[in-house]
């Protein structure tokens, strides 16, 4: 789905690109214009898009985009459609890039648009606790409960019959309906994206959103990043535990349940079904297949294909794993 909240700046030149990039390339067309910048799986003929890694390369071959900022050794990979731009390092002049099309994306200051609940044309149509603050492009449903000190920041959708509880503080992020949000949680901050640089980080724009879609609940103290190409996903009538981190882009599946202390890392995709056991961790950019059960304590280092038991780390086939112990 298309980024309802952070502004495009775009179209932008290839010039313009090529110049920030400092390349020298004279056979590309300078007046060409570029919409946008997304993943390899969701670019169109209008846009830019990224390819860093060898496992993406089934992906790559595939990609609509009509440019691609890639290495020497990737760009083999792209269709004829897809024109190379070799960099240095390709997530950092991502970085640069989206900056250009999406400058507000960087940074997550507080909301200096919020104002009290009762100062909002929801104080009549929405049960509030105390202290309650509302930010500008929010939007509630009916039959909603959102509890004490809690703040609903720029740029949050709230489907009907949702119970948000106290203590959170919620941006960028989309909800749909019959969702509970229990106490202490932050939902939709930008994740843990940046490239160090001799002495300072570049901090990675995120331009995704959080997606919770129908009949969730999220537990107390959980913190979920939004996306940072693409949307952090929380699939229909999936479960999270208390103080659990899904971090940018990781996408979970429907009917889902993981219990407290799980560690989700970066663009891993979880299928439906999946039941990950207390203080388990995962990896970033891996793929976990349907109705995958990963025991308590495990860390996930590897993909791990559909109707799997896997447990202890790295993680292995629950057999195996209790057999050795």
């Amino acid at each position: 789905m298309p980024n309802p909240f952070f502004k495009n700046n775009g179209p932008v030149k290839v010039s313009e690109i090529i110049k920030f990039l400092n390349l020298n390339d004279k056979n590309i067309d300078q007046d060409k214009q570029i919409y946008d910048i997304k993943d390899l799986s969701s670019s169109t003929d209008k846009d830019i898009t990224f390819f860093h890694s060898k496992k993406y390369r089934d992906i790559a071959k595939k990609t609509k985009a009509s440019f691609c900022l890639t290495t020497d050794a990737l760009k083999h990979d792209l269709p004829e459609n897809c024109l190379a731009l070799i960099v240095e390092n390709v997530l950092v002049s991502t970085s640069k890039i989206t900056s250009i099309f999406y400058p507000d994306s960087i940074n997550d200051n507080f909301d200096e648009t919020v104002k009290f609940s009762n100062e909002t044309d929801f104080k009549d149509k929405v049960n509030f606790g105390k202290n309650v603050l509302i930010g500008n492009n929010v939007s509630i449903g009916t039959n909603c409960k959102i509890g004490h000190n809690t703040i609903i920041e720029k740029n949050v959708i709230i489907g009907d019959n949702c119970s948000i509880g106290s203590n959170n503080i919620i941006r960028n992020t989309l909800i749909k309906n019959n969702v509970k949000i229990l106490d202490n949680c932050s939902i939709g901050k930008h994740g843990f994206g940046f490239f160090p640089i001799k002495n300072k980080n570049l901090r990675y724009p995120h331009i995704g959103i959080v997606l919770i879609e129908d009949n969730c609940e999220i537990g107390c103290g959980a913190t979920i990043d939004r996306g940072s190409m693409s949307n952090t996903v929380i699939g229909r009538n999936t479960y999270l535990d208390n103080q659990i981190h899904i971090a940018h882009n990781v996408k979970i599946g429907e009917n889902s349940i993981i219990a407290g202390q799980v560690g989700i890392a970066g663009s891993s995709v979880l299928g439906n079904n999946v039941k990950i056991g207390g203080q388990a961790g995962i990896s970033g950019h891996l793929k976990i297949g349907n109705n995958v059960e990963i025991g308590g304590g495990s860390g996930v280092i590897r993909d791990i294909p559909d109707n799997t038991k896997v447990m202890g780390y790295p993680a292995k086939n629950i057999r195996e794993f209790l057999r050795n112990n």
